[in-house]
């Protein structure tokens, strides 16, 4: 029997028992289904929630895609290497090349340090420089070999940020505000380089010139709208559940301008190790450097290895690949596995620094205790 008949049948007993045959009696409301509708919110949510579904399959696409053709253009470039042109290169790479390699390394990650610099500075904390460095060094080195920079830079930042007392929701924000910073410098560097270097980019990515102009007036264009739009007033915005205050101009144009710089010292200590400068511009080179990063990133690889090599193998001009690519596999040593070294050995020392003095201290608690029962 179903719920409203059987309502009916409850109301018409009431009714008799009452003795109410009256015409002027009032019919019973129809009592609410059963079946509860959900709230416009919660469908919102829902169509929130399939969306993010199927971006977050389209972006496991285009990574599978980008990691395939680089997996591609690798095999057919170490196919051709010659074992012994390769070993030859990595020995005429010379000291001058090596040291200068080096300083604009260490350039790049005391500019890193700036990110989080102005992300705390934005968050209204205060937090002294030197854990600021070595939360900012140690994030980026262990985040640009691992890769997944949101969760490998983020533990290490919570690992030293947290013990300064900062508390976990504000060291997200400063993840957050210090990845715009360096996705702001991304973009202008790519705008600046297809609008003012398109003729010799056509020829790497084999866009028309035209096309290159009006994709880098494109991103000029937004970064423009996005500086005009947190102008205007306090900006803020959410993701992944946090709710930020963006940077204002002055804020953002030092974000733009430290992005800009970091790119340039990283972009530099690649071309210090080139066989050859000849026919690429170093504006030119910091674009394609840029480019290939972008597609390193997009693939998630860690520290977008592969992809990245891919990239540079097929758009620069070079002697010969095997010199090419000793100076890439360089630049990672460079670039990538010393700074790691460097920062696992810091926090290591960071780590037993505090320890000791937690032992430390209990000795001492330890010793006065002893001599007050004395």
């Amino acid at each position: 029997m179903s719920v409203r008949l059987f309502a009916g049948l409850v109301v018409a007993s009431a009714m008799e028992r009452m003795g109410s045959d009256s015409e002027d009696a009032v019919e019973a409301p129809e009592p609410a289904p059963t079946q509860s509708i959900r709230s416009p919110r919660r469908q919102a949510g829902d169509a929130a929630a399939k969306k993010r579904k199927l971006w977050t399959r389209i972006g496991a696409a285009i990574s599978l895609l980008v990691v395939g053709v680089a997996i591609f253009v690798l095999s057919r470039t170490i196919a051709s290497l010659d074992i012994g042109e390769l070993r030859a290169a990595f020995a005429a790479t010379s000291s001058r090349q090596i040291v200068l390699g080096l300083a604009f390394t260490a350039m790049s990650y005391l500019i890193l340090t700036g990110y989080d610099a102005l992300a705390l500075y934005q968050l209204k904390l205060h937090v002294p420089y030197r854990t600021t460095a070595l939360g900012s060094f140690a994030s980026y080195a262990v985040s640009f070999t691992l890769g997944f920079p949101i969760f490998t830079g983020g533990t290490v930042r919570y690992w030293i940020y947290s013990r300064a007392g900062v508390r976990p929701g504000k060291i997200a924000s400063l993840t957050v505000v210090a990845g715009v910073t360096f996705w702001l410098g991304m973009a202008v560097v790519i705008g600046l380089g297809l609008l003012i270097e398109a003729e010799p980019l056509s020829e790497i990515n084999h866009l028309a010139v035209n096309w290159n102009r009006l994709i880098g007036v494109g991103v000029l264009a937004a970064i423009l709208v996005y500086l005009a739009w947190v102008s205007a007033r306090p900006r803020r915005a959410r993701w992944q559940g946090l709710n930020l205050e963006l940077p204002g101009l002055g804020l953002t144009l030092g974000q733009m301008g430290l992005g800009v710089m970091d790119l340039c010292c990283a972009a530099g200590a690649l071309y210090m190790l080139l066989p050859s400068h000849a026919g690429v511009d170093f504006f030119t080179f910091a674009s394609v450097y840029v480019f290939a990063s972008l597609l390193g990133i997009v693939s998630h690889a860690p520290g977008g290895i592969g992809v990245f090599e891919a990239t540079m193998l097929k758009v620069l001009p070079s002697p010969s690949q095997e010199a090419l690519l000793a100076s890439l596999l360089m630049f990672r040593i460079l670039y990538y596995v010393i700074p790691f070294v460097l920062a696992l050995a810091l926090l290591g020392a960071n780590e037993g620094g505090r320890r000791w003095d937690a032992l430390r201290e209990t000795m001492n608690r330890a010793q006065a205790e002893r001599d007050k029962d004395a």
